[in-house]
């Protein structure tokens, strides 16, 4: 693997529940301005997410969170130091989600060198596609923070000239 590819941005989310697709919102923003990064898309389930970090030095995940901070709320978490499910990270709307990936994946030592993670607080997790105001501002803010990530980490992996 190339050191451009190995930065993985994975956006998690259901785009039925609202605001809980908001991690899937931003990879889609992502690819439309950096269309060769790679950014991709899931659900969430524990399996899938591991899959997809597999062989990745660096990982950033995009994630809707649900504690009792304000909708839109934005935190970005090294999550090889902090608990997931301390800072409000719920299971997919299926069976395991990004906790228990995490907490998986630590336990069989697959853990990727690096992993981040931006959780948005989420208001609306009901049915329905649109996402409630205070995410859709947080998620631009999320996007512009992580085009600048990428690109930083893109160019401090570019071999420089000599001379």
């Amino acid at each position: 693997m190339s050191a451009r590819q190995s930065l993985r941005v994975i956006g998690l989310g259901n785009a039925y529940r609202c605001d809980d697709g908001v991690g899937l919102h931003v990879a889609r923003a992502l690819r439309r301005r950096l269309p060769w990064a790679n950014v991709i898309e899931t659900s969430g389930e524990a399996t899938d997410l591991m899959e997809l970090w597999r062989d990745a030095d660096r990982v950033v995940l995009i994630d809707a969170t649900v504690s009792d901070a304000p909708a839109g709320t934005v935190r970005r978490l090294d999550l090889l130091v902090i608990d997931p499910p301390a800072v409000g990270f719920r299971s997919s709307s299926h069976t395991f989600g990004l906790a228990h990936a995490v907490t998986l994946a630590r336990a069989l030592c697959r853990l990727p060198g690096s992993l981040f993670a931006y959780g948005i607080e989420a208001k609306d997790l009901g049915y329905g596609h649109s996402l409630s105001t205070p995410v859709v501002k947080a998620s631009d803010h999320v996007c512009d923070l992580l085009c600048a990530e990428i690109l930083a980490h893109r160019n401090s992996d570019t071999p420089r000239r000599m001379g």
